[in-house]
């Protein structure tokens, strides 16, 4: 057992470990773990499907396309592509199983059909909807396909035609990087799925490194994105980018760019009190003619007045399409549909607005819904506080909007229709200010009795240019009353950042359905006490549509939720509620259950690329956690399984302090607040053997990466060595900062036979080529390390690791690599005495063995 922190009572850590042991050792608890085969992309599920009913001919296939099992799983563009052309889908299966669903032998058939490769290549595509761009790639680059076809056919599918070549950023480079004010995100492009990249960043004037999290996959352009977080604004960063592909190092490049500052550049010859420039009625940014420049934006102060729309009057500030403008301290009231509106500008700051009775008030209602006046035949609906249309490079802050004059209706009369406090469309004519919103530190919200129908409200939900597009960071709101959704994320997702939000009384909390190109990160977020003025609620965090609207992953990271329903649930989109997720660390408290209702994860689908994992998840009505998800290795924390610590979550607010395992650890997100001692700093001894080696009986040891395939391995008594076998590849949670004169110390012995036998230090679960270091194996290898040349013997090794890699690690990986593991002679290597320390620092013997060391704790919920 680990030791924790000083925050658990003896009481509690005894009951961590009991619960750990339940977890393992018991089936007491409602796991509801799978029923089916995980969901793939819809040919894999009737390939599935084929093999189940043992299909093998194209009209066995024709009848089973007709089932019920297979009509009501298929998303809406796979149904009726092969509802229509059924005889063209089966002879795709046909070829797909006959051929070990290989894309090129789909390719050569497509190639063979001259008259009909229009009809081929849609079908096809609508089969395979998260790869079909890059498949389409492939087809373009067939002599034998006319790309005036491929396009047609695309089109047909749902494709966006200009994403099938090889995307590029804007600037024609490989690469984009956008800074906002606290994060950036970058992007590489033309990269395979095989690809991976390991991040460091640091500030320009620091000397240390610090880790990043990963780039993901991005399908759709073909890229490896991902965000970095927790930045300080207006600051120069160095960023650097190790890309690798199957585990060998392709290239390692260093970027710079600089956060946004958390003002713009004023023209002090363009600064204007409302005071001087308002005469009543809608101020008219436009036909004022008031705008700035990017070396001087216009500055408009509110001193006192408010501004007061008239009857007629759409908005109570028009913006209009300038440019480079600021409002400070506006204060508005009225405006028939808008308080703010802008039409297609961009650089647009509003910081200090107080926005509200804005909107239609509804004298007529039918069927619930309400209407202007009787004669009127369109709902009330998307009125709003703010609504910069097809806007983008925007910051809104230190703002309330609040009291329209409408309300939405519930779900009781349908999907609910009314105002918004911010309607979102950052999809600008010029792809330079498409995105990149801040909205943060503002306060959003209805009452009980007159909700808005969504408190963020996105448009065109359901295309990649809809809501937020790309880049962009909301954190620090309070967004509360809703009779839908509290924000919608809905559309692109591009590296969008939800994070240290507070979240209540809504329907739902935040919707990613569809989340159409991601990643996006929901982060460090306070959701409770869910419900519309019904009281009715679905779920925290809703998602769904990743085969119907395809395809980016959402990172759901150290959220603290408490609600009555459901944590993270599916709605249908386009008849398809599967969903693409990665969520480690989270806290999901239900207080309800029944059959749809009260899990912590409720994943109809069970899409195969999903992760979960080290999440808190608990059902106070059954007093044990109610999932239904793929249940992996490391799906739950062991507070899953306390009652007395989930109380200890309850009465903590909007935050809590976890205590996890070190290689839980998400660099750069999670937010450690250890009171206790830390390896990175106490560790650090001379080279006199006074220090006691790594004690490995204390630690938690994973297979690492993919390469684990005979998972053999032993740890001695005294816990200070480690023997593997075979093709064994094991990792142990290590916390440590490496610096240039960092020392690693450690004995080997080994019988000759292997391809790679030593360790990497490394960041996380994916293999970095240069953090690996060989001490011997018949592989070739960078020179990075002592090799031994003894056999059958023990060796002492001392590797200058300082000299290769700095910055921080959070695990040791100890491979013995071998393809042909099963032959006479089994491989095998023992690591012991495993020592790191700094040479010119003094002995600190007093941690003993450094079991203290290896919990770590971190803030699930907002941060302060």
């Amino acid at each position: 057992m680990l030791a924790c922190p000083s925050i658990y009572s003896s009481c509690f850590i005894r009951t961590l470990f009991v619960s750990l042991v339940i977890l393992i050792t018991t089936s007491c608890s409602i796991f509801h773990a799978p029923e089916k085969k995980p969901t793939q992309q819809p040919a894999q599920f009737l390939l599935h499907k084929m093999h189940e009913q043992q299909v093998s001919s194209s009209q066995a296939l024709l009848t089973l396309f007709k089932t019920k099992a297979v009509q009501s799983h298929l998303p809406k563009q796979t149904k009726k592509a092969v509802n229509k052309y059924p005889k063209i889908a089966a002879d795709i299966l046909l070829t797909l199983d006959k051929n070990a669903e290989s894309k090129s032998s789909i390719i050569e058939l497509i190639e063979q059909k001259k008259k009909k490769q229009n009809t081929y290549i849609y079908v096809v595509l609508t089969m395979y909807p998260v790869d079909g761009y890059r498949l389409a790639e492939k087809l373009a680059a067939s002599d034998k396909i006319d790309n005036e076809t491929i396009t047609t056919a695309s089109l047909r599918a749902g494709f966006d035609p200009a994403i099938i070549s090889p995307p590029t950023a804007a600037n024609n480079d490989s690469y984009r990087i956008v800074p906002l004010m606290e994060s950036a995100s970058i992007t590489l492009y033309n990269q395979t799925e095989n690809a991976s990249a390991d991040i460091q960043f640091k500030a320009q004037n620091d000397t240390q490194w610090q880790q990043g999290l990963a780039l993901q996959w991005e399908p759709i352009q073909g890229a490896l994105s991902g965000s970095i977080v927790y930045l300080k604004p207006n600051t120069q960063y160095q960023v650097k980018v190790s890309l690798s592909e199957n585990g060998v190092l392709l290239s390692e490049e260093q970027y710079s760019f600089t956060t946004r500052a958390e003002s713009p550049p004023i023209d002090p010859d363009k600064i204007y009190y409302l005071s001087e420039i308002y005469q009543g009625g809608q101020l008219d940014i436009e036909a004022l003619g008031i705008e700035g420049n990017a070396n001087g934006w216009a500055k408009i102060i509110g001193d006192g007045v408010t501004i007061q729309a008239e009857e007629g009057d759409n908005s109570a500030v028009y913006i209009g399409r300038q440019n480079y403008i600021m409002l400070e301290n506006i204060t508005t009231k009225g405006g028939f549909r808008y308080g703010i509106h802008g039409y297609k500008a961009h650089h647009i700051w509003i910081k200090g607005a107080n926005i509200s009775e804005f909107g239609r008030v509804a004298t007529e209602y039918r069927e619930g819904k309400g209407y202007e006046t009787v004669n009127k035949t369109g709902l009330i609906n998307y009125d709003s506080g703010i609504y910069l249309e097809r806007s983008g490079v925007v910051v809104i802050e230190n703002s309330e909007i609040h009291s329209p004059n409408g309300k939405a209706n519930s779900w009781e009369y349908g999907h609910p229709n009314g105002p918004n406090a911010f309607q979102i469309w950052g999809y600008h004519d010029t792809e330079a200010y498409r995105g990149q919103y801040i909205v943060r530190n503002n306060r959003f919200y209805g009452t009980p009795e007159k909700r808005f129908n969504d408190v963020i409200e996105g448009r065109s939900n359901f295309k990649r240019s809809g809501a937020f597009v790309r880049d962009s960071a909301i954190y620090n709101n309070y967004l509360a009353y809703a009779n839908d959704d509290l924000i919608e994320m809905d559309g692109g997702q591009a590296n969008v950042l939800f994070y240290n939000n507070e979240l209540t009384q809504g329907y739902c909390g935040i919707s990613t359905a569809p989340n159409m190109i991601g990643p996006s990160y929901i982060f460090h977020n306070y959701i409770h006490d869910l419900g519309d003025e019904r009281g009715k609620e679905w779920a925290a965090i809703k998602m769904g549509g990743i085969m119907s609207r395809p395809a980016g992953i959402t990172n759901v990271l150290e959220n603290l939720i408490i609600t009555n329903r459901n944590g993270i649930a599916a709605a249908r989109v386009d008849n398809d509620s599967t969903f693409w997720v990665n969520a480690q660390n989270n806290i999901f408290i239900n207080r309800e259950y029944n059959s749809t209702t009260g899990y912590g994860i409720y994943d109809k689908q069970l899409y195969g690329a999903s992760k979960f994992e080290n999440n808190v998840i608990y059902n106070t009505d059954t007093g044990s956690p109610i999932v239904r998800a793929n249940i992996g290795d490391n799906f739950y924390h062991p507070l899953s399984e306390s009652p007395s610590g989930i109380g200890d979550v309850l009465n903590e607010g909007n935050a809590y302090q976890l205590a996890i395992e070190s290689g839980f650890i998400i660099p750069n997100f999670s937010q450690r607040n250890d009171t206790t001692n830390k390896q990175t700093a106490d560790i650090s001894v001379n080279n006199d053997a006074t220090l006691s080696p790594i004690n490995l009986s204390h630690l938690a040891v994973t297979s690492y990466d993919n390469q684990d395939r005979t998972k053999a391995y032993e740890i001695s008594e005294d816990g200070l060595q480690i023997t593997l076998s075979g093709n064994t590849w094991k990792s142990v949670p290590y916390i440590e900062t490496v610096n240039p004169s960092t020392i690693v110390e450690l004995d080997l012995s080994h019988n000759g036979i292997g391809e790679i036998i030593g360790i990497a230090f490394e960041t996380d679960n994916k293999l970095t080529n240069s953090r690996l270091f060989k001490f011997f194996g018949s592989q070739d290898w960078q020179s990075n390390g002592p090799e031994t040349t003894l056999i059958n013997e023990t060796e002492t090794l001392t590797l200058n690791l300082g000299q290769y890699i700095t910055g921080p690690i959070n695990r040791l990986v100890f491979a013995m690599d071998y393809d042909d593991a099963h032959g006479a002679t089994v491989p095998n290597v023992t690591f012991s005495n495993i020592k790191i320390y700094e040479p010119s620092a003094e002995p600190d013997t007093s941690l003993g063995d450094n079991t203290d060391a290896q919990q770590s704790v971190i803030t699930i919920g907002k941060q302060q």
